[in-house]
């Protein structure tokens, strides 16, 4: 058959041919897969929630704790901590870490950083503008 006709084949498995000028479908690996898969959905679903449960319980209960904005009396003890990081870069403090504690540090700062441009582009509502 040529271009531009009505049988052969579009795309990879699936058939469609006009034999004495009617169309038939015949399916093949995808659509058993298609079918198989919706048979298995509410199997999968259970699953999908009986993995999730335990994690999602855990995953509230540290965001519930750490996410929490911190109290009007913890903000003293945060800018002395402020203080105390500042006063380290000025007398070279710093130079004396340990590897583990230098690679913590730069996390905790990188995790600051993420969360400010976190911050920005919902504030924007868009990551447009964004060099990422």
């Amino acid at each position: 058959m040529g271009r531009g006709s009505c049988g052969g084949s579009f795309g990879r498995g699936v058939t469609f041919s006009r034999p004495a000028g009617r169309r038939t479908f015949q399916p093949t690996a995808m659509a058993q897969f298609v079918r198989n898969l919706a048979q298995r959905a509410p199997e999968l679903v259970n699953a999908a929630v009986t993995y999730s449960k335990p994690r999602l319980a855990t995953f509230w209960h540290y965001a519930k704790v750490e996410l929490v904005p911190p109290s009007p009396a913890e903000i003293p003890t945060a800018i002395q901590s402020l203080k105390n990081i500042i006063r380290s870069a000025k007398t070279g403090a710093f130079k004396h870490l340990t590897v583990k504690e230098a690679m913590l540090n730069g996390l905790v700062a990188t995790e600051v950083w993420m969360w400010f441009y976190i911050g920005e582009i919902i504030g924007k509502r868009g990551i447009v503008g964004y060099n990422v």
